[in-house]
C-alpha cells in the first residue's frame, strides 16, 4: 500500500470513529449515574453516604450538564450482597438506561455486578472494592478499578512490616473475594521477602466477637498478626487484640486495609505506630487539603481515600464524554484510557488495558497522642511507592484483555 493509500485509510478509520461518536450522541439526552454501596452495614464508612455525596460534588464542580444534557444521579444500598448489587444495577440499565455504575466496595458485589455491566456493555468505575482479582482473572472490557487493589496494600505494608523483622504471619481474613485476595497477595509478598506463614483463621463478613480469633492469633507465635479484612471488622479485631493485651505481649499488628476513620474511631493510643498503604491522604498537599475542606464543610468528616477517589473518577469520566460527545461505553472507556490522570487524588495516573487505574500511593504511619495537632491529624507520609511499583505489573496478569494483546 502506498503512503498516499495507507494516509487515506487512516483518515477515513479516524472519521468512521468520530462519526460513531457522533452519531451515537448522549442517550436519552441525559447522563445517567447509578451509585451502589454499602450504604448503612460494615463498610458504609468507606464510601456510603459520603461517596454519593463526592459524587454530587464532581458533577456540581462539572456545572451539572454536559453538551447541555443533564447529568443525574441515582444510589440503592447493596446489603454487601452480590444478588441484591446485581439484581438493582441489571433493574437500572434496563428501566433507566443507566450510563455509569459507580462506588461499589464489596469485592463480591463488584465482580457480580460488573458481569452484568459487561453483558449490557454499559461501563463501572469500581472505588471502594480492593480485590486485585477485579483486574486480574475478572476483569472486562467495560469497568475501571481505580483507588487501590490488594496488590498494591500487600506490596506497600506487607514489604515494609517484613523489612522491618515482622517475618513470620497469622492471617485473621474476611471470608470472601476480598479477604482471600488480600491473604493471597500479601502471602506472596512475605514468601518473596524471605518470611513464612505460620497460620491463619477466617472468619464472616461483620463479626461482633473476635475473642476466638485473637486468642488463636497468640497462641500462634507469630511476629505479626495480619488483619486481611476491612471496616468494622478491623475495628472490632483491634479493639480485641488491644483487649487481649496483643501488641503488650510482644506481637505486632499488620492492618492491611485500614481507612482514615478506622483510626479516628479507635483513638491515636490504641493505633498508633500501625503502618497502612494508602492511595489518599487530606493532609498531603495544599490541593488535598483545600478539596478535603470543601468534602468536610458537606459532610463533616474528612474523606477516606474512596470517597477523594469516587469525585475524581467522575470527574474524569464527565471529561470522557465531554470529549467524545457521547455516553457509548466503549468509546467513553477509550477516551479514558488515553487521557492522563493528574489532580488532588492521583499523581501520575493512567488507566491500563486490563482496566487497573494506576497512580502514586503511599505508606503511611499513625502518630502518637504527642505528634497530632488536631482531630484529623492522624497520618505521616513516610514514603511515596510510584505507579509502576504499586500495582501489579501487566506481566504477571491473568487479564484476559492483555493475554489478546
Amino acid at each position: 500500500m502506498t503512503f498516499k493509500k495507507t494516509l487515506l485509510a487512516a483518515s477515513l478509520s479516524t472519521l468512521a470513529i468520530t462519526g460513531l461518536a457522533q452519531a451515537k450522541g448522549i442517550s436519552d439526552n441525559e447522563i445517567r449515574i447509578g451509585y451502589i454501596a454499602d450504604m448503612s452495614g460494615t463498610y458504609s464508612p468507606l464510601a456510603g453516604p459520603n461517596g454519593l455525596i463526592a459524587a454530587e460534588m464532581a458533577i456540581a464542580d462539572f456545572g451539572g450538564k454536559v453538551k447541555g444534557k443533564n447529568i443525574t444521579i441515582v444510589a440503592a444500598d447493596d446489603q454487601n450482597k452480590p444478588d441484591i448489587g446485581a439484581n438493582k444495577v441489571r433493574e437500572w440499565i434496563d428501566t433507566n438506561n443507566i450510563d455509569l455504575v459507580a462506588g461499589m466496595v464489596s469485592s463480591a458485589v463488584t465482580i457480580a455486578v460488573n458481569k452484568v455491566v459487561e453483558a449490557k456493555d454499559k461501563l463501572s468505575i469500581v472505588s471502594g472494592s480492593a480485590s486485585s482479582s477485579i483486574t486480574n482473572q475478572y476483569c472486562t472490557a467495560n469497568s475501571v478499578h481505580y483507588v487501590y487493589d490488594t496488590y498494591a496494600l500487600a506490596h506497600g505494608t506487607g514489604e515494609a512490616v517484613v523489612k522491618e523483622g515482622g517475618d513470620t504471619w497469622f492471617f485473621l481474613t474476611a471470608d470472601y473475594a476480598f479477604g482471600h485476595a488480600m491473604e493471597g497477595d500479601v502471602t506472596a509478598v512475605v514468601n518473596q521477602s524471605g518470611g513464612k506463614i505460620v497460620g491463619g483463621v477466617r472468619h464472616p463478613l461483620a463479626t461482633s466477637d473476635f475473642s476466638s480469633f485473637i486468642l488463636q492469633a497468640q497462641a500462634s507465635g507469630a511476629k505479626i498478626v495480619g488483619l486481611a479484612n476491612a471496616g468494622a471488622d478491623t475495628i472490632n479485631a483491634l479493639k480485641t487484640a488491644k483487649e487481649f493485651g496483643v501488641v503488650a505481649s510482644g506481637q505486632k499488628i499488620a492492618g492491611l486495609l485500614v481507612f482514615l476513620h478506622d483510626v479516628k474511631s479507635l483513638g491515636l493510643e490504641t493505633t498508633q505506630g500501625l503502618q497502612l498503604t494508602t492511595g489518599f491522604y487530606w493532609d498531603r498537599t495544599p490541593e488535598t487539603r483545600a478539596w478535603s475542606k470543601q468534602f468536610y464543610a458537606k459532610t463533616g468528616s474528612m474523606p477516606t481515600m474512596v470517597h477523594a477517589g469516587i469525585y475524581s473518577s467522575t470527574m474524569h469520566y464527565l471529561k470522557a464524554v465531554e470529549a467524545t460527545g457521547t455516553d457509548d461505553a466503549k468509546t467513553v472507556l477509550a477516551q479514558m484510557k488515553k487521557t492522563p490522570i493528574n489532580d488532588f487524588f492521583a499523581t501520575n495516573g493512567s488507566i491500563r488495558d486490563d482496566g487497573r487505574m494506576i497512580h502514586d500511593m503511599y505508606l503511611a504511619e499513625v502518630k502518637k497522642p504527642s505528634e497530632s495537632k488536631g482531630e484529623w491529624d492522624l497520618f505521616k507520609i513516610l514514603r511515596t511507592i510510584p505507579a509502576d511499583k504499586a500495582f501489579r505489573p501487566l506481566s504477571e496478569s491473568q487479564c484476559k484483555l492483555v493475554a489478546a494483546k
